[in-house]
């Protein structure tokens, strides 16, 4: 009768160095993607004026590309000090500056971008939580159409606030 053998049977070396290499292969397309630092959409420059006791609405500010090639559209907003933010529009007409909410979203061109600034395009906080205070931050996610949720931190700056030099919040 033979005796078991006390050492296993050897598979050849160049199995193992295949599994390694499909492994790796297989998942770099995944890290590639996700690590590349071109997400087709970016928010950066956001900022807020601050406000005075008792106001409930605020206003959000940014500016938005898009690095892909096709449009995509802002369709809605959230920040952690509104109960509810919407995307609006400051228009003059007849002499008269006039705001409208954007009920379907504001597109973003292909290789563009749109800017949230005073006197145009932004965000309309409303209900505010507590007063917004220069120099504080708050979170806030905008969602895209084709690009799905963007994280963005935006900078409260003073009350006469027109634009964000020297602030750089790139998300």
């Amino acid at each position: 009768m033979a005796r078991p053998s006390r050492h296993r049977e050897r598979k050849p070396a160049w199995r193992l160095a295949f599994l390694v290499q499909l492994c790796v292969l297989s998942i770099f397309p995944l890290y590639a993607f996700s690590h590349s630092g071109a997400a087709p959409i970016s928010v950066e420059n956001a900022w807020s004026r601050a406000t005075p006791g008792g106001v409930k609405v605020g206003v959000g500010f940014a500016t938005i590309r898009n690095r892909s090639e096709q449009d995509d559209r802002l369709v809605s907003a959230t920040t952690d000090v509104a109960g509810k933010t919407e995307i609006h529009e400051m228009t003059m007409e007849g002499g008269v500056m006039k705001m409208r909410r954007i009920p379907d979203g504001l597109m973003v061109p292909a290789d563009g971008e749109v800017l949230l600034k005073p006197g145009g395009y932004h965000l309309m906080l409303m209900d505010l939580k507590q007063p917004l205070t220069e120099g504080d931050q708050f979170s806030g996610v905008l969602t895209f159409e084709n690009a799905g949720a963007v994280n963005v931190i935006f900078s409260v700056m003073g009350l006469g606030a027109a634009s964000t030099d020297g602030a750089h919040n790139h998300h």
